[in-house]
């Protein structure tokens, strides 16, 4: 259902990309070796998530203030 909300699809997103990298920043062999195919999306949120961290905390905190007010 939240491939028909945009809210739920913009929630769903940014939870995966935060998801992602703190797992890489935990256990970085888990995403490493899996750069390319179907869990390649995995690793490039990742790289989403370190390269453009303020931008994905502005988003998430902009997310939380929406779903909140």
């Amino acid at each position: 259902s939240a491939l028909f909300n945009f809210q739920s699809l913009l929630t769903v997103v940014l939870l995966l990309i935060c998801t992602c990298a703190y797992v890489r920043s935990i256990a970085p062999r888990i995403l490493d070796k899996n750069k390319e195919g179907v869990l390649g999306l995995f690793w490039k949120c990742a790289r989403i998530g370190e390269r453009k961290s303020q931008y994905v905390a502005i988003s998430c905190v902009a997310m939380a203030v929406t779903i909140l007010f």
